[in-house]
């Protein structure tokens, strides 16, 4: 099935959402947000799927679904530990700043934990203060959605955690990230609100593109209306998400709603290479970082600008025969004025 948050309050609206992403049900009378239906998942399941049902047999009350109404599918979360399962991804932005990569990240996950508390719905502007200097980047990923996961749980029993999947904008600020980890204390202001997809969905919902801990399909990517990126979510992930939920709980009880990432979505290219541009008929890049440094190996410095106001990123992922999964991430990058 798949789920939604329309914007309402802080914690949105819960509905269920037609295949086709053309009507939605309103389901409050189950649960009205997204949170409250996670929390008492086992109860609740079956009820929203048996709405699904009725909605997609036209045998229930609904209305025409528009996505720009929709808040992200937790419009807040409990917790937000974003990966870096994609070590080609890792292995290229780290020699962008001249960091060489441990053997170790080949073998233990790289996680972060995020902001959670104000995530920006899929067509939500990405509002900064400046553009110059701060390197405002796009980040398309997947992302999974937990119930109730034991401390120290392995990997093969963390595949049954994994109640919804979406894809995600996690949105960096390049040029504020050296400064940080230099520090030693990790990610902060280099790491704004991250926005995802209109819909979230159950694993069945994939078909056969789900092996129990990817997605083999892949993440579209477009920046001001030209293809950017189309790297498949299946390929070069070293980590799985089973990996990277029992990496997140090696210490801790995750709660239901917590969000796990999977990190910049990356591909080789065909010859074992960091990839090629979608003009020059490779897969592309799921971030302008990649792209910067495939440039500066191969022509001693990079040409393509990081974002800047008024630029529009989107991102989509589609099933076999081409309709989307989730909805379309939309953004624009705008001026902050604060009030």
């Amino acid at each position: 099935m798949k789920l939604a948050s329309l914007k309402s309050g802080r914690d949105g609206r819960l509905v269920v959402v037609s295949k086709d992403l053309s009507r939605a049900a309103d389901a409050s009378e189950i649960a009205p947000t997204m949170q409250m239906a996670l929390d008492e998942w086992d109860m609740l399941a079956d009820q929203l799927h048996e709405l699904y049902e009725r909605l997609e047999q036209g045998s229930v009350s609904s209305q025409p679904f528009d996505p720009r109404m929709c808040a992200s599918p937790l419009p807040r979360a409990y917790q937000w530990a974003d990966g870096s399962a994609y070590v080609n991804h890792v292995e290229l932005v780290r020699r962008a700043r001249g960091a060489e990569m441990p053997e170790s990240f080949w073998t233990d996950p790289l996680m972060y934990q995020g902001g959670s508390d104000a995530f920006l719905g899929p067509y939500d502007d990405i509002e900064m203060p400046q553009a110059d200097g701060w390197g405002i980047d796009f980040e398309a990923e997947v992302a999974v959605i937990v119930d109730d996961t034991p401390m120290a749980v392995g990997p093969e029993a963390a595949r049954s955690h994994i109640k919804l999947v979406t894809i995600c904008n996690d949105v960096s600020l390049r040029g504020l990230i050296p400064g940080e980890l230099a520090k030693g204390f990790g990610f902060f202001q280099s790491k704004p609100s991250s926005a995802f997809a209109p819909c979230a969905v159950t694993p069945d919902e994939l078909g056969i593109a789900w092996d129990g801990g990817k997605i083999h399909l892949p993440l579209l990517s477009r920046v001001n209306d030209l293809p950017f990126g189309k790297p498949n979510a299946g390929v070069d992930m070293t980590f799985d998400f089973a990996d990277l939920i029992s990496h997140a709980a090696k210490t801790r009880h995750l709660g239901p709603g917590a969000i796990i990432g999977s990190g910049t979505v990356s591909n080789r290219d065909a010859d074992g290479g960091p990839g090629r541009p979608v003009a020059e008929g490779g897969l592309g890049y799921s971030c302008v970082a990649e792209l910067r440094t495939v440039e500066t190996i191969r022509d001693g410095k990079p040409t393509t600008p990081f974002l800047s106001f008024g630029d529009r990123v989107e991102i989509e992922m589609l099933d076999a025969q081409g309709r989307s999964i989730f909805g379309r991430i939309a953004q624009t990058v705008r001026p902050y004025a604060a009030n």
